[in-house]
């Protein structure tokens, strides 16, 4: 089998062009339709990743082929991406299960995605871990099928105006603490902490926060629990908005950057933004500089201000492990805990897409009538 991406081309490379909207053709489908690609389909579904009319080219069998990975899967369109691969909407075959199915090319400069299915299956078990169903090689191609979770913490901010309350902030932070002390104690960093890696569950896991792409995620002790070097002068890895402040300063990362990395992630969701977002530059370096500038250079008090102090303690305290320090993730998540009592908060899990979605299905359903008199 071969499998090929969706991507836009100039309509120049008939090679291309089939490429373009073949996801996955058996290598005699691909031949005989090359031999009869004469003239361009007109009609594209991207939505779907189908096309109209290529019944004209192939078979009924080839048809049957088309779109499949792993045999069962069956993959439509695209739903996002990863560090190192693009994500599509999948459909097992035999169970009518949904599925997400993660797609890298294996001529691509530094392939990843088999690292990232072995650290899935290296945390396989951990509440808020997406399910691996399948993973491998089609074609050209490494593949991934995971379980097809809901939207990202991201997505749910844009939702929601850019800004969440303090309860759901607070709800966040304590599943957040947890999922990330777990991928600690399998011996992993995860290096790229940000609301686009942590979505969460669908249906009865709704309210499940779950921690995906594992991809930039390094070992940071051996099986004899001994931890990797301090080293200086390392390249930036993850995303600079979050990146901790040593991070920044080209400091190995540690435990302590995915826990830094949080509370800018936490601030961020109070705030709707964080100050060193926005920075033009010429180059990417540049912009790198101005951040970390930026970010050095406000205070933990500056950047909390009018915020509970909890954030600002839980930051201060960040800032203040050693390199190869254990957080005390209980405390962390003991801070939270705390300022939600305090807050007089219910555990009810209903966050704030939870009620804005209610209050719209509301408005929706709720049909003005016109008053009678007799």
């Amino acid at each position: 089998m071969v499998v090929v991406s969706s991507r836009d081309t100039d309509g120049d490379d008939d090679d291309e062009m089939l490429r373009s909207f073949c996801m996955v053709l058996g290598n005699e489908g691909i031949d005989r339709v090359k031999k009869l690609w004469s003239v361009r389909l007109e009609v594209m579904y991207s939505a779907a990743g189908l096309v109209s009319n290529i019944s004209c080219f192939i078979s009924a069998a080839d048809m049957q082929m088309e779109l499949r990975v792993g045999g069962r899967f069956r993959l439509g369109r695209k739903i996002g991406s990863g560090s190192f691969g693009d994500i599509y909407l999948g459909l097992n075959v035999q169970t009518n299960e949904e599925v997400a199915v993660k797609l890298e090319c294996i001529k691509s400069k530094h392939p990843q995605l088999h690292i990232e299915a072995r650290l899935y299956r290296v945390m396989s078990g951990g509440i808020g871990i997406p399910d691996v169903k399948w993973c491998g090689l089609e074609g050209d191609y490494n593949v991934m099928v995971m379980e097809l979770l809901g939207p990202s913490l991201e997505d749910l901010f844009n939702f929601c105006q850019r800004k969440f309350s303090l309860k759901t902030v607070l709800l966040l932070a304590d599943q957040m603490i947890t999922r990330i002390e777990y991928i600690h104690e399998r011996d992993y960093i995860h290096r790229d902490i940000k609301p686009d890696n942590f979505l969460m569950g669908l249906g009865k896991r709704g309210n499940l926060v779950y921690i995906i792409d594992f991809g930039l995620a390094k070992k940071y002790r051996d099986s004899r629990s001994q931890h990797i070097p301090y080293r200086e002068n390392k390249n930036l890895t993850g995303t600079a908005r979050y990146a901790s402040v040593n991070t920044h300063r080209g400091i190995e990362q540690s435990r302590r950057d995915d826990i830094e990395s949080l509370g800018y992630v936490l601030m961020y969701f109070n705030r709707g933004t964080l100050p060193w977002q926005g920075l033009k530059a010429a180059t990417k370096r540049q912009k790198y500089d101005k951040i970390s500038e930026k970010k050095i250079s406000t205070s933990v008090e500056e950047l909390c201000a009018s915020y509970p102090e909890a954030f600002a303690s839980y930051l201060r305290y960040s800032r203040t492990l050693g390199f190869e320090d254990t957080p005390d993730y209980g405390h962390l998540r003991q801070l939270f805990r705390n300022l939600f009592h305090r807050q007089g908060l219910r555990y009810d899990y209903l966050f704030d897409w939870n009620l804005l979605k209610t209050a719209k299905r509301l408005q929706q359903s709720t049909v003005p009538t016109m008053g009678r008199t007799d």
